[in-house]
């Protein structure tokens, strides 16, 4: 079992207010596990209206599977219009 985990902090110029944030992350959540079949959730900068931390898991039996999965992941995350990506890393276990 080989289990991937990424973490990636996002900048929300579009978000004014909380309610605003909510709204753009809890779209990105849903497209990243239903398009990628992974877990997500937010992890961080919970009160922060202009930023975001999210964690993503994936599980399979192949290492490379996994590494593909969660650079692909993050090439979605970068060309998304309504999130701008500033940071992230990547750990495979």
């Amino acid at each position: 079992m080989v289990v991937g985990t990424l973490r990636f902090r996002l900048a929300l110029y579009e978000a004014t207010s909380l309610k605003d944030k909510r709204r753009l992350v809890r779209s990105l959540k849903e497209r990243l596990a239903g398009r990628y079949n992974v877990s997500v959730a937010e992890v961080g900068s919970l009160d922060h209206r202009r930023q975001a931390e999210l964690g993503v898991a994936v599980v399979a039996n192949d290492r490379r599977f996994v590494a593909g999965c969660l650079d692909t992941i993050v090439e979605y995350v970068r060309n998304d219009v309504s999130v701008s990506l500033v940071d992230w890393e990547t750990e495979i276990l």
